[in-house]
């Protein structure tokens, strides 16, 4: 069974490159993204696994990407993680309603993050984020 793609949209090189090592070092493939419209065209292409998205992004932030993830048949499925620098007082709520599976505030803490990326998957972890009720 190959190893599960996520997909990470984000502008700040240096964050990519962080979070490209820490994913490839816990067994998952990597694509990038660093703006809005390659992060559709990406997801289109490599049918990720799962996405974690920047929202202050060039060419359409995060939240035009989740409403046009949500709006695609085929790409509605993926879970999202959102991973922001923006104040999560008015962006968290705002985020998960428009179809992200969780919300962390950069920098995130990396064992949350895998933990979170593990349950998003359905392969484990150890317990799901309060967001996360239904």
């Amino acid at each position: 069974m190959p190893n599960p793609k996520i997909l990470v949209v984000d502008d700040d090189p240096d964050l990519v490159r962080a979070l490209r090592l820490r994913l490839r070092a816990n067994n998952y493939e990597v694509a990038t993204a660093s703006d809005g419209y390659a992060a559709i065209a990406s997801a289109q292409k490599e049918r990720p696994a799962l996405i974690i998205l920047d929202l202050g992004l060039p060419v359409g932030d995060g939240f035009v990407v989740l409403n046009r993830l949500q709006n695609s048949d085929a790409l509605a499925g993926i879970p999202v993680i959102v991973l922001s620098a923006r104040d999560p007082q008015t962006n968290e709520e705002r985020a998960l309603k428009a179809g992200a599976a969780a919300f962390f505030q950069k920098p995130a803490d990396n064992d949350e993050l895998l933990n979170v990326i593990r349950v998003s998957l359905g392969v484990g972890g150890t317990a799901q984020p309060a967001a996360w009720t239904s």
